[in-house]
């Protein structure tokens, strides 16, 4: 193991996470006006539509199955699914996920490049962000060929969770598990944190809003009065 490898996936994972939580707090603390998507929907709604729909059904999916796949230990799922089987559910669906996501992106890239007007008002990071989603998707994609073709046993699925699992917990030695990962798969776990290290700096923040939502479940009605009513009466409305 050299030391290139044991700084990306044994420091460069704490690395993107501090500046992914440090630098969301200070951005949404310090530039509240920039905290949005910059929506070119005005300009062009018809390719906009389907090539974020693609892409979101696409990222939700493989985040979530990447959290869980990756997070949860073993002794868990054992319960109800063997290793190998939630391999093939991994391929399958994030198979599936992953081609949606990269029709979505395509889409959206051909819009930004190719209308005028939408290329007049994109920064540069909004280009780069799309390239970068984009080429996460298609390295993860080429993962499957080689799962498909040589580890169908889950064998190194786990020995992926095991690292993923080490990282959280701040636990030693998470580097060497992953000595003899292919370098498709190594390339993909880096771009995937180098996503999570520009995020604060890109429109990606408006992740954070989307979550943010679930908290309106839970609020309760608010008391407005009407000009209309009396001074003892009440008009209960929903905010």
């Amino acid at each position: 193991m050299n030391s290139l490898h044991q700084f990306f996936f044994g420091y460069f994972p704490y690395i993107c996470l501090a500046v992914f939580l440090v630098g969301s707090l200070l951005r949404f603390d310090r530039d509240q006006y920039t905290w949005k998507t910059d929506s070119s929907q005005l300009l062009r709604t018809g390719q906009l539509r389907w090539g974020s729909n693609l892409f979101h059904i696409g990222i939700l999916v493989i985040f979530f199955g990447h959290a869980v796949g990756l997070l949860t230990p073993p002794w868990i799922y054992e319960i109800f699914i063997s290793t190998a089987d939630k391999k093939l559910m991994a391929i399958s669906v994030g198979g599936v996920a992953g081609v949606l996501g990269l029709i979505g992106l395509s889409l959206l890239l051909h819009r930004r490049l190719s209308d005028p007007r939408i290329r007049a008002t994109s920064k540069g990071a909004d280009i780069l962000i799309l390239w970068l989603l984009w080429a996460q998707f298609a390295l993860g994609l080429a993962t499957i060929w080689g799962s498909v073709q040589y580890h169908l046993d889950g064998a190194k699925m786990a020995q992926l969770s095991a690292w993923a699992q080490h990282i959280v917990t701040l636990r030693a030695g998470a580097a060497e598990l992953l000595v003899d990962i292919g370098w498709i798969t190594k390339a993909h776990l880096v771009l995937g944190m180098t996503l999570f290290l520009v995020f604060p700096f890109s429109r990606l923040v408006h992740v954070w809003s989307g979550f943010g939502t679930l908290a309106y479940l839970r609020r309760p009605y608010q008391l407005v009065r009407s000009r209309r009513l009396g001074l003892g009466e009440r008009s209960d409305a929903p905010r």
